[in-house]
């Protein structure tokens, strides 16, 4: 019988938006994120979840490349040491057989917002009238509606998507926002990811939530949409702080049109100024930002 290691690390703040990165090189089938000590319920309600010590999750198959795959994790863990606090992954031996199940329990549906309710694939639930659902399947790519980056961007979303928006989803890891962005009302979302992988996983979740027609799906980065001299309405940038700032060197203002918007995510409270600083110098003036616990969400536009 095939058996899976579950690897399991305990972190804080941004350490978990590192140590998914890390894990997502090496799991099946992605990570999960989920606050330990909290009911999944509470996460049901839309109240911002308090600050706790996050559990990053992920799946290796017990086979011949195990060995050397824990090698590479714990080396990279070791070099993350060096930035954030890190302690020892823990391994828990699964049986193939409740493998999907050890999975899946770690996904609930999640209310976000005013109207937007994610809901995995596999968990029926009723909903409101006007309730704007998303259905998901993780899959092999990031993205679960579970972290608050996802949930903060999504409240940004139904605040800021007016009728008709040409949108910008950059790095759509499973098609979430991109997704939310069409079911909120945007015209055309253009979904990229450097992932072939994710643009897969994407296309699917895009398809089960019937909005093929209205997204774009692509293997790509900011240099794809810098050269085709594409401008949105709205950008939402739901990566890494570093990247962010990164990419302000590399005119990602210019992708948004005069007197559109943008949303970033994936930052720590101590990074937002940084994270503003770079924005201004990319063309683009912060005016709000979101937060939930540690994890802030930054709101610019660009001056018409």
């Amino acid at each position: 019988m095939a058996q899976w290691i579950e690897v399991s690390i305990s972190v804080d703040g941004e350490a978990a938006e590192a140590a998914a990165e890390l894990l997502n090189r090496y799991g099946y089938q992605g990570v999960a994120i989920e606050h330990e000590g909290i009911p999944p319920e509470t996460l049901d309600d839309g109240d911002p979840v308090p600050d706790s010590h996050l559990t990053v999750r992920a799946y290796l198959a017990n086979d011949a490349r195990a060995p050397a795959l824990q090698e590479q994790l714990e080396s990279g863990l070791r070099y993350l040491n060096m930035m954030y606090p890190m302690p020892q992954p823990v391994y828990t031996v699964i049986d193939e057989e409740d493998w999907a199940e050890a999975w899946k329990q770690h996904y609930h549906p999640v209310r976000i917002g005013k109207r937007v309710v994610i809901r995995p694939l596999w968990i029926e639930m009723e909903l409101a009238p006007d309730d704007v659902e998303i259905a998901l399947d993780p899959g092999m790519a990031f993205g679960t509606g579970t972290h608050p980056t996802t949930q903060l961007c999504l409240e940004a979303l139904e605040d800021l998507i007016v009728p008709g928006a040409q949108v910008l989803d950059l790095g759509t890891g499973s098609g979430i926002l991109a997704v939310g962005a069409a079911k909120l009302g945007a015209a055309h979302v253009l979904a990229l990811d450097n992932d072939p992988v994710a643009v897969d996983v994407a296309i699917e979740n895009i398809a089960q939530n019937g909005v093929a027609e209205h997204i774009t799906v692509q293997e790509g980065s900011l240099e794809t949409v810098i050269t085709s001299a594409r401008r949105f309405d709205l950008i939402v940038v739901n990566i890494l702080a570093r990247i962010i700032i990164a990419m302000c060197d590399h005119h990602l203002g210019d992708t948004v049109r005069p007197g559109g918007k943008a949303i970033f995510s994936g930052i720590i409270e101590d990074q937002a100024d940084d994270v503003e600083a770079a924005l201004r110098k990319t063309g683009l003036t912060p005016y709000h930002r979101r937060q939930q616990g540690d994890w802030v969400v930054i709101e610019a536009r660009r001056d018409a």
